[in-house]
């Protein structure tokens, strides 16, 4: 037995003997253990900030919140208003006038006013809006609900044709229909377009009348004679 007792002792086994701690070992032992706990603690804490329970469980944050309301509809993913004009500034001026908030892009095919309020049926009331405070003139609003795109043609404030979109985008600035489908965003447009004209920036329409009147000086109509003097001699 003393031979074994040496062999346990000696080897690498375990002896029982070697477990055994006295007051001042286990007391060593515990202050390190808390000490460790204490410091993987610290640095749990910092890594992971503290929320009471669960309270900010689910918070949707406003760019879900925006999303989702236009996965839902009811929201516009994104809308414009297309029109006839040559000119961005003059089609700010004129969204201006009917209390639009928009940015305005220039392009041949026609200025495109690019709306941000999309909220319920804001397009339309935009729509409505602008034709009806310029009388005789119309414009084309495009819509994209839920994945659900609509173009719809303004005029004296109301909704007189819709047109499928595929036969409608060949005849309007080409950004329109990469911004329907998502391919461009505002940042995008803004970074390729010539001119644009932030409505926010026609401090009152008082000034926005201006900017048309200068526009119409600038540009006359021509007579209907064609000689430009208006009939004159």
């Amino acid at each position: 037995m003393a031979a074994d007792d040496g062999k346990a002792k000696d080897g690498d086994g375990f002896d029982p003997d070697d477990a055994h701690f006295d007051d001042a070992d286990l007391e060593a032992a515990l202050e390190g253990f808390e000490k460790e706990f204490a410091d993987a603690e610290t640095h749990a804490g910092a890594a992971q900030p503290h929320t009471d329970g669960d309270a900010g469980d689910g918070i949707l944050g406003a760019d879900f919140e925006d999303e989702l309301q236009g996965i839902l509809g009811n929201k516009a993913k994104c809308a414009v208003l297309c029109s006839h004009l040559a000119s961005a500034e003059l089609f700010a001026a004129i969204c201006r006038l009917a209390d639009v908030d928009a940015l305005c892009v220039d392009d041949s095919y026609g200025a495109v006013a690019i709306l941000r309020d999309l909220e319920g049926n804001a397009p339309e009331t935009a729509a409505h809006d602008l034709t009806t405070v310029i009388s005789g003139m119309d414009a084309l609003l495009v819509v994209n609900r839920a994945d659900k795109i609509e173009a719809s043609v303004y005029a004296d404030g109301e909704a007189v044709e819709q047109i499928p979109p595929p036969f409608v985008f060949p005849t309007l600035a080409p950004f329109v229909e990469d911004y329907m489908i998502g391919l461009v965003d505002v940042a995008g447009i803004e970074a390729q377009a010539g001119e644009t004209v932030d409505t926010a920036s026609i401090a009152t329409k008082r000034d926005a009348e201006r900017r048309i009147r200068s526009f119409m000086r600038a540009h006359p109509m021509p007579s209907d004679d064609g000689d430009g003097d208006g009939g004159r001699r």
